[in-house]
């Protein structure tokens, strides 16, 4: 028997970490499926194929601001960066929160995450707070396990680790931006390692001389399927937070802008700021793409 989701129920498609649709990294959210169960959600976020699609709720913790789940097609997760800033663009937009809000309070899987907004840019721009993140694996034990797959690539100073906080990444610094945009990786490898492994996958990174950006990132989460990210928040939180561990004078330890997709014909732009306390914000501006109603057969 299936039931039909009620008419009032709200989908939008929105682009996020781009100043233009078709820049960034594209996020499906729902709102008002407070009655449906997480298998319901999951069937959902199969059929939209989707890098994450997510369900914007009512919170129940007294100091959120909303609520939301976060799925890929195959799995429900704690914490990502796209969806969470995704889900406080829907959240402001439709009136879900007060759209004049100086602040929100995301209560996820992985606790309550502040979210800044800010106004005073061309554009607005959301930032969330990364979960706490720890450094699992570094130096010669990292660069080991990375071997086969970076082969005669040059790192640089930061070398490669593996680094958990709400999804767990290997990290690599290539010491050439150039070399890291024109890699072309073994996705096999990849995806075998970060299921050995139980991450998500590689994120490549290097920093820039260009002027518009300081550190040029490509992300591929094989463990999950997906051969490349356009934009990818955790992962690019991950980054900082190894930077601020690792450089915590260094020019970046205050945070920087990121680069991300243009090897696969994107255009993502990122903006990080690290605490003094080390906390990590993941930022940047996002597009609502459609905004309609969703009529969808529940099992």
């Amino acid at each position: 028997m299936t039931e039909r989701a009620p008419a009032a129920l709200r989908f939008l498609q929105l682009d996020v970490f781009t100043d233009h649709p078709g820049g960034g990294n594209p996020l499906g959210v729902v709102i008002g499926a407070d009655d449906w169960r997480g298998t319901d959600m999951q069937a959902f976020a199969a059929w939209t194929n989707l890098v994450e699609t997510t369900f914007l709720l009512a919170p129940t913790e007294a100091t959120a601001s909303y609520r939301v789940r976060i799925f890929t097609p195959s799995r429900e997760i704690a914490f990502a960066g796209h969806p969470s800033l995704g889900t406080a663009h829907a959240a402001l937009d439709t009136g879900f929160v007060d759209p004049d809000a100086v602040a929100l309070v995301q209560q996820c899987d992985a606790g309550l995450l502040p979210v800044e907004i800010d106004r005073s840019r061309p554009q607005r721009e959301l930032s969330v707070q990364a979960p706490k993140s720890r450094v699992v694996r570094d130096g010669a034990d990292a660069a080991a396990a990375l071997r086969d797959i970076l082969g005669d690539v040059r790192l640089g100073t930061l070398g490669a680790a593996m680094v958990e906080g709400g999804r767990k990444w290997w990290l690599a610094e290539f010491a050439d931006e150039a070399e890291l945009r024109a890699w072309r990786p073994d996705h096999t490898a990849i995806g075998s390692l970060a299921r050995a492994t139980d991450t998500l996958g590689l994120c490549a990174f290097a920093r820039s001389a260009s002027g518009d950006f300081d550190v040029a990132v490509r992300a591929f989460p094989c463990g999950v399927g997906i051969l490349e990210d356009p934009a990818s928040g955790a992962a690019n939180g991950l980054i900082a937070a190894y930077i601020a561990h690792a450089e915590p004078h260094g020019p970046l330890a205050r945070g920087y802008r990121v680069s991300q997709g243009r090897e696969i014909g994107r255009d993502a732009k990122l903006r990080i700021r690290i605490d003094p306390d080390g906390s990590v914000r993941v930022g940047g501006c996002t597009q609502t793409v459609f905004d309609g109603r969703l009529n969808w057969m529940r099992g």
